[in-house]
């Protein structure tokens, strides 16, 4: 048995272009960066809208960025949070912060200020660069927590006074906050110089990307910057690109796919991102349209919105070639359904923060095989490089091919561990071995399937939830007696929150689910908070009195049968 994965069957898979090794190149993400900016200097690398940025502008604007955070005292290994949407600027700061040896922090402009407050005191960051809109929830962290100096910027910035505003930004409005420092003052400050020279090394820290683990704790993934160059030499390889191809930025640069996918692949091959400040269907289809976007990485909720949007009659998408889904299940039915109506087929991957990014792929032009008992699509085979093998989760043995088990991950993708976490990292990563918490099964020809996710993890629109983090809130409301938070299935989003909520007695009868799903959306993320409520009299447990979820999540697969039937 152990044969049948370390002889790797699954690379009589592997189309005559990709090889079984990749080389291992002794690079850091800025010197892939900047190796593109030195021989592409007027090659676009981010078109924005209507407005298009070159390498050597993106470079120079990097490096007045730079000048400007080491005189506030950024250095090697500091850690310097991104909290931005798709915007030019979170380019601009994450080579700025690479130059400087430091550590990016990519956050979700949607988080809290108390969720805010984690991450800034688990990652000890001093800097934080943010939108001004997300000003009111950041205002307040220098008061509790390490930061001395609050950056903001606006999604304005970057297009043309007296330019028409694209419809995503007719809302905007630029403010200047006397509180922060504006980052464009920054650029206009720092015009001339270079930023100190700093060596970087593959094993250099490049993110702290944030996950849930078994606690219900977010714990920072350390991605390497050896890690990230050689998932953008593998998705270069693997997706046949070259320099006529231009990356369509849907995913969030501050999530793992986003900055690997998008960002890291681009900078790799010296081609151009389109960035639209956030999704909306129509922009996305007209701005692949306008700029010929060819390859997009996305989550299968992106697809369903595109394929249903009225303006897809009407947009030229021919040039869209590469298309990869990853982040949730894609049904068969769908990807037929996509093809038939855009031409392309959708190839299905599977991958997490600890692999940064892709562990498994369906190489372009290569279609993934259907489980016959499950009618789940392959999420492909395993990246150059390295093992996956499929495990009994209890007793630790390897197990053949068609059982299911526990998917274990071998590759240089693989982060060396959290931030300051050893003991998640010695439960997480061993003998080299990343322990995903995934359940699935490899077939006879090296084909994985992905059967369950992390037991209770829920996955809406591509962005990870714990139900503690949710379930920690509503016990905070006086009403709520228990809380037991659960994803339940959505056409659209994959997976949407449902809490299940035992109402303290005298406040049966006098609150509504309305007001519990108000009080949790001013606390949390917008992704996080539960759009279904249900009060409940009793929930079920075991004898110790551990919620039995699973229970909750076959009663709602049940209820939604009968609803359908």
């Amino acid at each position: 048995m152990k044969d049948i994965y370390e002889k790797r069957v699954w690379l009589k898979n592997y189309p005559d272009n990709y090889p079984a090794e990749l080389a291992m190149p002794d690079l850091s993400a800025l010197d892939i960066f900047e190796s593109s900016a030195f021989k592409y200097p007027d090659s676009p690398a981010i078109h924005y809208f209507e407005e298009t940025i070159t390498y050597g502008e993106l470079n120079s604007l990097a490096n007045h960025m730079a000048l400007g955070l080491a005189d506030m005292g950024v250095r090697k290994g500091d850690r310097v949070i991104i909290q931005l949407q798709n915007i030019p600027q979170f380019l601009i700061c994450l080579y700025a912060v690479w130059k400087l040896g430091g550590i990016v922090v990519g956050l979700n402009p949607m988080y809290k200020e108390r969720e805010l407050e984690y991450y800034c005191n688990d990652s000890q960051a001093q800097v934080i660069i943010s939108l001004e809109s997300c000003y009111r929830e950041i205002m307040n962290l220098p008061k509790k927590t390490n930061l001395k100096t609050i950056i903001t910027t606006s999604e304005l910035d970057f297009i043309p006074i007296g330019k028409p505003l694209p419809k995503l930004l007719k809302t905007s409005e630029k403010k200047k906050l006397s509180e922060a420092i504006d980052l464009m003052d920054i650029l206009n400050k720092y015009k001339s110089g270079q930023p100190p020279e700093v060596s970087l090394k593959p094993q250099d820290i490049a993110y702290l990307t944030y996950t849930s683990g078994t606690t219900g704790f977010p714990k920072g993934a350390m991605n390497t910057h050896g890690n990230i160059v050689f998932n953008a030499n593998n998705f270069q390889v693997v997706c046949n690109l070259d320099r006529k191809d231009t990356v369509v930025s849907v995913a969030p640069f501050f999530h793992v796919t986003g900055s690997i996918a998008n960002l890291a692949v681009a900078s790799l091959m010296g081609i151009p991102v389109i960035a639209f400040f956030r999704f909306e269907p129509g922009e996305v289809l007209r701005l692949i349209e306008k700029w010929k976007g060819s390859m997009i990485a996305a989550s299968l909720t992106v697809f369903i919105a595109l394929l249903e949007h009225p303006d897809l009659k009407r947009r030229d998408i021919r040039s869209l070639t590469k298309v990869i889904s990853g982040g949730a299940p894609v049904p068969q039915s769908f990807v037929d359904r996509f093809e038939k109506y855009c031409n392309v087929y959708i190839h299905n991957w599977y991958g997490l923060t600890e692999t940064t990014s892709a562990c498994t792929v369906t190489p372009i032009g290569v279609r993934s095989p259907v489980d016959p008992l499950t009618k789940a699509l392959s999420v492909g085979v395993p990246i150059a490089n390295s093992v996956l093998k499929i495990i009994d989760a209890e007793s630790g043995v390897m197990l053949p091919p068609g059982e299911i088990g526990e998917i274990l991950v071998k590759a240089p993708t693989v982060i060396p561990g959290y931030w300051n976490n050893p003991g998640e990292t010695q439960k997480a990563i061993r003998d080299g071995w990343l322990y995903t918490g995934d359940v699935g099964k490899m077939d006879e020809n090296g084909w994985f399937y992905i059967v369950d996710r992390k037991k209770d993890l829920i996955n809406v629109s591509g962005y990870k939830v714990w139900p503690r983090d949710v379930e920690d809130i509503l016990y905070e409301h006086p009403a709520v007696s228990e809380a037991c938070v659960i994803g339940v299935p959505d056409a659209y989003r994959g997976e949407t929150v449902k809490a299940f909520i035992i109402l303290r007695e005298n406040y049966q009868g006098k609150i509504t689910e309305k007001e519990i799903i108000e009080f949790a959306q001013g606390k949390m993320a917008a992704y996080k908070y539960p759009r279904i409520v249900e009060f409940v009299t009793e929930l079920p447990k075991t004898v110790s009195g551990k919620l039995l979820k699973r229970e909750l999540r076959d009663g709602e697969a049940t209820r939604m049968k009968k609803e359908k039937e």
